[in-house]
């Protein structure tokens, strides 16, 4: 599956498996965008990322690993 930074849903659910241990509230931008990137199967641009997405996957992220 090719993931983008507008699939905001299914990158929070593979940051959630892929990362079972982290709790994502307290993630800093920085570390997030980088373990999207490092995730199998992404492949959009690094640079139209900004913190707007960032923010909305990591509430993706927080509502996932509530559930």
């Amino acid at each position: 599956m090719s993931l983008k930074w507008t699939d905001v849903y299914d990158v929070a659910i593979e940051l959630y498996e892929a990362y079972p241990d982290v709790d994502p509230r307290f993630i800093n931008y920085v570390d997030l965008r980088s373990w999207v990137l490092a995730l199998e199967g992404f492949e959009d641009d690094p640079d139209r990322c900004g913190e707007k997405i960032l923010e909305a996957i990591q509430m993706a992220w927080i509502e996932e690993s509530e559930d």
